[in-house]
């Protein structure tokens, strides 16, 4: 079966987001007022041949922490939806 892998990957809230301060400032800048945060991350889809929903949440697991994410500045969520 083919699953759906969408894996968000966002800086840790630790540490300090450069595209997410400048974001802020341009919606200031616009007048845009209310918004308090800005978190700028990337959104991956795959899509993965896999025998379980579990299955192909493991390959998504493994392709995070070896490529996608970078853990040391980095989390990442997974969620995954029949294709």
């Amino acid at each position: 079966m083919t699953y759906a892998v969408h894996i968000n990957v966002m800086p840790l809230k630790e540490l300090l987001d450069p595209q997410g301060k400048a974001v802020m400032t341009g919606l200031s800048n616009l007048g845009l007022k209310g918004v308090e945060d800005v978190r700028i991350g990337k959104h991956i889809t795959l899509q993965i041949a896999a025998a379980s929903e579990a299955e192909a949440k493991k390959i998504a697991e493994e392709a995070s922490q070896k490529l996608l994410a970078n853990q040391v500045m980095e989390y990442f969520e997974i969620s995954v939806v029949p294709a």
